[in-house]
């Protein structure tokens, strides 16, 4: 077999020497591929692989030229699986320097602040060109939110692995960093207040502010009274709650659960989802402010009060506001 190959050699460099091509021209000039294409590289592949693989794509016009070049370069093995974008025209020496250097197409997945876990694993699992089931789901409060980058082929518990060590990097972070005096017992209380704070509001300029008033009821021994506790209470188990498509009512303000905070004194015993790090960063460093309540205020963020009859004027003026708007 191996003579079969070195006459094989030999017989394409005659045939380029009778042709009037030098090797460096074969190399460097365009290949036959007229638009931008994708191509696979399987791991395991053999050179002969690889060569009839991008033959089928139309990258090479001779398999026996490209084995050949890898050949004469004597590094077999250094070409790397994976998925690859390969341009219109690329020559076979940029193709040989692309899979030398493993340039392989990178995915993102982008997983947005404030969803669950339940959530977040759906966003893997629906993720393409990941591999693998997800057996556990991680959990609450677990999972940075962030763009993740990967490449065809990557498990998806490696991904969900990636989220939770960038969390436990970015707590290590933050939380050398916190305000001093908080009343935090630990890293986790920071993670489940955070949580409540990244489903509070999405506006970043409130953060830092909301949680002032969180930890300064803390202080107080008052209640969080968080509708969005509420709202994880009484999830559905599709993992989506009546708060996503209708306001909360009363009655579901006296569902008796341990994360329903106008019923229990303290935090939850848990986070309520998965928070980004400004809000983690809001929680630790939190606004200088005596402020103890905050309502909606109709254009997307909140009026703050000091006072409860202060505040119970902003409730006012917001139920006119929701009359008004009612048709």
């Amino acid at each position: 077999m191996r003579r079969v190959g070195t006459v094989v050699v030999f017989g394409t460099l005659i045939v380029l020497a009778l042709l009037g091509i030098t090797a460096y021209d074969a190399l460097h000039r365009p290949g036959p591929l007229t638009a931008p294409a994708t191509v696979v590289v399987s791991k395991g592949s053999t050179v002969a692989d690889i060569a009839a693989r991008l033959r089928s794509r139309q990258v090479i016009a001779s398999p026996l030229f490209f084995e050949l070049a890898v050949r004469l370069s004597g590094d077999e093995g250094a070409l790397r699986a994976g998925e690859y974008a390969v341009p219109a025209r690329i020559t076979v020496a940029e193709v040989l320097a692309m899979m030398r250097a493993g340039r392989t197409v990178i995915r993102k997945l982008t997983v947005p602040e404030g969803l669950t876990s339940r959530q977040v694993v759906a966003l893997v699992l629906a993720a393409p060109g990941l591999a693998g089931e997800v057996t556990d789901t991680p959990g609450e409060g677990e999972l940075l939110p962030e763009t993740y980058h990967y490449s065809l082929g990557d498990s998806r518990e490696q991904l969900l692995a990636r989220m939770a060590s960038a969390m436990q990097e970015t707590l290590r972070e933050l939380w050398g960093r916190r305000a001093a005096n908080l009343p935090l017992r630990s890293v986790q209380d920071a993670v489940v207040l955070a949580s409540i704070v990244e489903k509070e509001t999405s506006k970043a300029e409130e953060r830092a502010r909301i949680a002032a008033v969180f930890l300064n009821r803390l202080r107080l021994g008052m209640r969080l009274q968080a509708d969005p506790t509420v709202a994880y209470a009484i999830a559905d188990t599709n993992g989506t709650t009546p708060a996503d498509v209708r306001p909360l009512t009363a009655s579901d303000l006296q569902t008796p659960s341990p994360y329903n905070t106008y019923h229990v004194d303290g935090l939850p015993p848990g986070a309520i989802a998965n928070p980004g790090r400004a809000a983690l960063a809001a929680v630790l460093q939190p606004a200088a402010t005596d402020e103890l309540y905050f309502v909606a205020d109709g254009s997307g963020g909140h009026a703050f009060a000091r006072t409860l009859d202060e505040h119970n004027r902003n409730v006012q003026r917001w139920r006119r506001l929701q009359r008004s708007m009612t048709p």
